[in-house]
């Protein structure tokens, strides 16, 4: 039987890392994007040379509420029914304490918070029974983060949506769970000052940076073990630990 995912913001980072990992294990992929359409691309053909699965790209901005009705009519469209939603796309805002605006820190909320929600409320009934929910958390939403108030605040309402939300997917009988990355070596972190880059390691027990492959594994967990429901899994390789 064939198996569908749906991943937002599958075609870089963390998302892309999470396609290979399940197109290898034959899932085929639903993949969103915000506005890279040549990366999408490049990615969807890489997929599809790879390994023998069904790929669809879509244009869906999370930031936006049409992308939500977007998403719903593609699936009806193709007549997919899904057996896992990974909820990976995300944004975040890095403006001063003092100089945060009502519009950033809203837009925040949306695209981490309400998009979700929104989406799930209007594709539930398109999922297997059976099926799965990840959403992705992050450490900075368990440990206080100074660079972004907005994220911080948002990743721990993530995970709090995940443990409140497992009473009402009982009926759809589907298990809902967050993974809750530290420093994952995507290109974003790549591309930090040195310096900064080192102190992080110098916190981190095993020594370095996740590996986004690592990560993917975790996802592919939630997957398919048949009784995780409500957990937020963390992978910081032992964060601050001295």
């Amino acid at each position: 039987m064939e198996k569908y995912v749906l991943i937002t913001g599958g075609t870089k980072g963390i998302g892309k890392a999470i396609a290979e990992c399940l197109g290898k294990s034959g899932y085929n992929l639903i993949l969103t994007y915000a506005s890279d359409k040549k990366n999408a691309v490049t990615v969807q053909h890489e997929l599809e040379q790879h390994y023998s699965i069904f790929t669809k790209l879509l244009q869906a901005d999370i930031t936006q509420g049409e992308s939500v009705e977007k998403i719903n009519r593609f699936l009806i469209e193709e007549n997919v029914y899904l057996d896992a939603l990974i909820f990976n796309a995300g944004m975040t805002c890095r403006s001063p304490f003092e100089e945060i605006k009502e519009d950033d820190w809203l837009q925040v909320f949306y695209a981490n918070v309400h998009f979700p929600v929104f989406l799930m409320q209007r594709i539930i009934t398109r999922m297997k029974a059976g099926g799965s929910i990840v959403f992705t958390g992050s450490l900075m939403g368990i440990e206080a983060h100074s660079v972004s108030l907005a994220y911080g605040v948002t990743k721990s309402a993530v995970h709090a949506l995940v443990k409140n939300l497992v009473k009402f997917l009982v009926p759809y009988q589907i298990r809902v769970n967050a993974v809750a990355p530290g420093f994952v070596d995507t290109e974003w972190q790549k591309n930090k000052p040195e310096e900064i880059r080192r102190n992080i390691e110098r916190k981190v027990a095993l020594g370095r940076f996740c590996d986004p492959m690592e990560l993917a594994e975790v996802y592919k967990l939630l997957i398919e073990n048949s009784y995780l429901n409500g957990e937020i899994i963390v992978v910081d390789g032992g964060y601050s630990y001295k």
